[in-house]
C-alpha cells in the first residue's frame, strides 16, 4: 500500500492508496485543492469541515454541468474524465467529511 501526501487549502494530509494509484490520487487532490481555495478554505475564513463541504459542492456542481452537457468533458483533466472516477473522488471526500464531523462531535 502506498501513501501520498496531499496539500488541500494549505493543510497537509497523508492518504493511503493502492500501489500504482499515486498519480491519480495526486491529480484528484489537486482538483480538491483548487476547489477548496475557490471556496475560500485557504483564506482561513472556513474551518476544515466547511472548506471540504464547499469543495465537494463545487466539484458536484462541475460534475452536474458535465452530465447536463453544459461543460465539455475535455475541460476536466484526463485522469478524472469518467464520471465514475469523479463519483469515487466525491465519495472519498464525503467519507472524510463524515470522519471530521464525528471528531467535532466528540
Amino acid at each position: 500500500m502506498a501513501e501520498v501526501k496531499l496539500s488541500i487549502a494549505g493543510r497537509q494530509y497523508s492518504v493511503a492508496c493502492n500501489d500504482g494509484e499515486e498519480t491519480r490520487l495526486l491529480a484528484l487532490g489537486a482538483m480538491v485543492d483548487e476547489k477548496a481555495r475557490e471556496a475560500g478554505g485557504g483564506s482561513g475564513g472556513l474551518n476544515e469541515t466547511r472548506s471540504l463541504l464547499f469543495s465537494a459542492l463545487l466539484l458536484a456542481d462541475r460534475l452536474q454541468d458535465v452530465v447536463n452537457g453544459t461543460q465539455a468533458v475535455a475541460d476536466i483533466p484526463q485522469t478524472v474524465a469518467k464520471s465514475s472516477q469523479i463519483a469515487e473522488a466525491l465519495e472519498g471526500l464525503a467519507t472524510r467529511l463524515e470522519n471530521l464531523a464525528q471528531k467535532l462531535e466528540n
